[in-house]
């Protein structure tokens, strides 16, 4: 299951931003998430988020049970995981908080 998403963790905080509402009031959170065996299916929450073949139009994963586009991508060391032209508002899941600080000061 080792891919760019993955790195071949069965699990990760990512970068998770519905691109078309909201997760709990916010945008985008930065979270825990396990992926499938194949490592093409992201867990969030309640979430099955698949990954969009051959993209989707504003994100690379759809939840299952919707099918809102979701961007879900790792974290960047210099804190930004926003598009530069876009301003969302980012929760950072309370039992994350400590695995993304130790990421972007590393």
């Amino acid at each position: 299951m080792t891919n760019q998403l993955t790195q071949g963790q069965s699990k990760r905080v990512m970068y998770i931003e519905n691109k078309e509402g909201y997760i709990d009031d916010f945008a985008a959170h930065i979270g825990w998430v396990t992926f499938s065996k194949s490592g093409k299916t992201v867990y969030y929450q309640d979430k099955a988020l698949s990954r969009i073949k051959k993209g989707g139009i504003s994100g690379n994963h759809m939840d299952e049970e919707t099918g809102e586009e979701y961007w879900v991508s790792g974290i960047k060391k210099r804190g930004s995981n926003t598009h530069w032209a876009e301003s969302t508002n980012v929760k950072i899941d309370d039992d994350a908080r400590e695995e993304y600080e130790r990421i972007i000061n590393s």
